[in-house]
């Protein structure tokens, strides 16, 4: 197999752990300097990110023999797949006719305050009409849409690394 890959899986979980921190620096600057209010999916997809990003980062602190490594790569490829699938819905919410957008709720403060867990669980998965609106287009392309190609960056990198022949042990 040529070896394409230029770090060791360390190294690449490493930087899969970096890129979400990146990532989620985006999300706040988007939030508190464009003053873009986060929808019940966008705070979704943050969570799936951090998650992500703790995978990679336990990944590369622990540095593993071959079988952890997978352990690691499959892990964090679920937890960007997830995320992937809520990016997915919110691109779906987003170019839905407007007459079957989903009503808005209140705010996501409100109902954690007055609604039992599983109802907010339910709306920050499911998203309403906040989620359909778009706010920011970089290129053409919304937030979750651009999420939604980071998501799938994250997880092809973290498989890659079930074949990435640079296994070190330092």
């Amino acid at each position: 197999m040529l070896n394409l890959i230029p770090f060791n899986p360390r190294g690449c979980f490493f930087m899969g752990f970096l890129s979400c921190c990146c990532l989620l620096m985006a999300g706040a600057y988007l939030q508190f300097a464009e003053k873009l209010e986060p929808c019940p999916l966008c705070i979704s997809q943050r969570i799936a990110i951090f998650l992500t990003g703790i995978s990679f980062l336990v990944a590369a602190i622990h540095n593993p023999k071959q079988t952890g490594i997978t352990v690691y790569a499959i892990l964090g490829a679920i937890i960007a797949l997830c995320g992937a699938s809520i990016s997915a819905r919110h691109i779906w919410l987003q170019h839905l006719p407007p007459d079957k957008v989903p009503e808005c709720s209140p705010g996501l403060e409100f109902v954690f305050q007055n609604f039992p867990i599983s109802n907010t669980l339910k709306l920050m998965l499911n998203g309403t009409g906040e989620c359909a609106k778009i706010d920011w287009t970089l290129l053409g392309f919304s937030i979750p849409e651009w999420t939604l190609l980071a998501f799938l960056a994250l997880a092809i990198l973290s498989l890659v690394q079930i074949w990435n022949p640079k296994t070190s042990r330092y």
